[in-house]
């Protein structure tokens, strides 16, 4: 079977191994995170608990299917790029394996103990233990180069905002409803089992459904982007190459990479044989410090060059050998990569146009930049099976130990429109964000304005786990990432 894929039995072995763990962190994910989406459902006696995990699990199916893909290439944009690059490689296979290992280990223990913590938080955690790791490892490399601190920044930024924007908006949005809406029953408590009048049970199943859509339409482009990664080191004859672009798109490309192509040699920035040699050492170089040096454009041209002669009369990628794919990708990356990165800069030489490289990098990106549709189908059955598997413990903390009074119909439907609506804007921007912060902190902000209070003990141990989780996953993905070289490389002989 692994000989028709173009492996051996061992990389084979690990390929299944890799696979194997990226659904299950998505598993974990699914009844970790989305039990939060359920909790207002169930305790406001809307939809019975059966119900609303089967209902959640489906629509977090449905977000992951119409995902966009942007939130999954963020995520692999915050790995070390030579290990991006050689993934297929003893190390590529000791990053994978070691921070999705740390991020499921993470996970189960909050879960285990009840506490609502962000997946992303502990994802991204792992990602940046593994980058110091790689960097403290590599004799060529400063402790810390490696980590796209700038992306790190961002995706931080959005994680630590977010639970403030759920807090204020949950509690500004409950408000605003007292003062429009002068219907009592919106705000009152459940009494006993009974499920709320149908216009309020309408409403807090729609919110029920669009964080449940919401959650799969952004946290399971997480799994999506690692699975696509551990697909193109492993097997690259399948997966190195969109085998769906256009024959317009590449014809698109060759037209601007050569017109590219021509204006860095009328500028002086074409290479010379030692760039051409150097070419790979210097964009990754690049990439990973972000500081352009004086061999740089030379090696740009180098490497689009290659681009070229890789894409030339060709109408179709399928008809490309499949043992050259992997080096087309390879050539295609670094410069799809480094335009972005001097275009998000700034850094383009005035000589050469702005607008028309923005759309070249698109084109390119698009090459390499895919998800084949059987990812998104095995990633949605793992996050909405397990969605409907061990919510229990979430959904008690959430529903009933973060206020101090019961969850009112109004609280959680203005927690739940909030967490919908921030997510949405991430999706936009291609951010992860946690759903667990938001509507955490969306209940906890809906407590307060509306005078219930808030239990000190759980908002603290929250806190804590949520103050803990990118060191202890930090720690966690570089410990595992060195004992995984070790096992790759003197145990198990991948190089």
């Amino acid at each position: 079977m692994f000989a028709s894929l173009g492996i051996d039995l061992p990389t084979g072995i690990l390929l299944c191994l890799a696979l194997l763990l990226a659904l299950s962190f998505e598993f974990v994910n699914g009844f970790h995170d989305t039990a939060n989406a359920v909790a207002t459902v169930i305790y406001t006696n809307s939809l019975k608990p059966t119900q609303a995990v089967v209902w959640s699990g489906l629509w977090n199916l449905i977000g992951v299917l119409t995902s966009s893909g942007a939130v999954a290439f963020g995520i692999v944009a915050l790995l070390p790029v030579e290990l991006v690059i050689n993934v297929g490689s003893g190390a590529g296979f000791a990053m994978v394996f070691s921070l999705l290992l740390s991020a499921i280990i993470w996970n189960l223990g909050t879960w285990y103990l009840g506490l609502p913590a962000s997946s992303s938080h502990t994802l991204i955690g792992s990602i940046v233990g593994v980058g110091l790791m790689n960097s403290l490892l590599s004799p060529d490399s400063a402790f810390g180069d490696g980590v796209n601190w700038a992306k790190v920044g961002d995706t931080v930024k959005a994680l630590f905002f977010s639970p403030i924007i759920g807090f204020v908006a949950a509690g500004a949005l409950l408000l605003l409803a007292k003062s429009l809406l002068r219907n009592p029953a919106l705000f009152k408590a459940p009494e006993g089992k009974a499920p709320p009048p149908g216009w309020i049970r309408a409403l807090l199943v729609f919110t029920c459904t669009g964080v449940s859509f919401a959650h799969g339409s952004n946290d399971g482009q997480k799994g999506m982007g690692l699975v696509v990664l551990i697909l193109v080191g492993i097997v690259p004859a399948g997966f190195a190459l969109n085998l769906q672009t256009s024959a317009d798109t590449l014809a698109k490309i060759r037209t601007s990479g050569a017109a590219f192509e021509q204006s860095l040699q009328k500028s002086g920035m074409n290479a010379s044989l030692q760039d051409d040699i150097d070419a790979n050492k210097t964009l990754t170089t690049y990439l990973r410090k972000g500081a352009i040096a004086p061999e740089t454009m030379p090696a740009l041209e180098a490497v689009n060059r290659r681009v070229m002669a890789g894409l030339a009369d060709i109408n179709d990628l399928a008809v490309v050998p499949g043992a050259q794919r992997r080096i087309l990708r390879l050539n295609i990356y670094l410069v799809s990569e480094t335009l972005a990165k001097m275009i998000k800069a700034k850094k383009l030489p005035a000589t050469l146009d702005a607008d028309a490289l923005s759309a070249y990098q698109k084109n390119l990106k698009g090459v390499t930049s895919f998800i084949p549709i059987w990812v998104k189908v095995a990633i949605a059955l793992a996050l909405g099976l397990g969605t409907m598997v061990g919510w229990q413990r979430i959904v008690v903390t959430v529903g009933e130990k973060i206020g101090k009074a019961h969850l009112t119909y109004g609280q959680g439907a203005a927690a739940e429109i909030v967490t919908f609506g921030t997510i949405e804007a991430a999706d936009m921007l291609g951010l992860p964000v946690s759903t667990t912060h938001i509507l955490s902190s969306g209940i906890a902000g809906a407590m307060v304005a509306n005078g219930s209070g808030i239990q000190g003990p759980t908002v603290r141990n929250i806190l804590l786990a949520w103050v803990l989780t990118l060191p202890v996953c930090v720690i966690l993905g570089a410990a595992l990432f060195g004992a995984g070289l070790l096992v790759v490389f003197r145990v198990l002989g991948v190089h």
